[in-house]
């Protein structure tokens, strides 16, 4: 059951290698281990893939592939996973994370007003940053935890369910 729900989530094998900015990782993408998927392989794209949608720069499927191919975890599905972080998504995702850095850092809600300058974007920075970048560094953690911890007890329930349903 699991491994067919994850299997048509995951994104064409074929698609993925062909990628021009999947491409530049040559010889690294033969490693069976990154197509293959069972259990370990698809927890840890869960783990890699939504710690990576929370990382706030405009590359997180190469960032993505970059982490799976030394962690051996499943490469489409951790490419797959970053679309968490959609254009739709990102921005309460975002505040959500602003939020977050802000009570562990115990500072009060800075103003904000987007303004499209360079000016702008430096004082923001200062300003917002560390407490956005912080609350994206322990909500990806924690959504990588959740989504490694929850594919693996998927994973062995519908292990679980296919042996009782063989061994009445």
């Amino acid at each position: 059951m699991a491994r067919r729900f994850i299997k048509r989530l995951m994104p064409d094998h074929q698609k993925v290698r062909e990628s021009k900015a999947i491409r530049l990782f040559g010889s690294l993408l033969h490693d069976a281990n990154l197509w293959h998927l069972n259990r370990r392989s698809a927890s840890g794209a869960f783990a890699v893939g939504l710690f990576c949608a929370f990382i706030p720069v405009p590359f997180q499927m190469l960032l993505a592939a970059a982490s799976a191919i030394p962690f051996r975890v499943n490469l489409p599905l951790s490419v797959g996973l970053v679309w968490v972080s959609n254009p739709i998504t990102m921005p309460p995702m975002f505040y959500l994370c602003y939020l977050v850095g802000n009570a562990l850092l115990a500072e009060p809600p800075q103003p904000f007003a987007f303004e499209a300058s360079w000016e702008w974007l430096m004082h923001s920075i200062s300003t917002i940053g560390p407490a956005f970048l912080l609350g994206c560094f322990v909500l990806g953690t924690l959504s990588s935890f959740i989504g490694y911890i929850g594919i693996r007890l998927l994973w062995r329930q519908s292990v679980v369910k296919a042996w009782r349903r063989r061994n009445p």
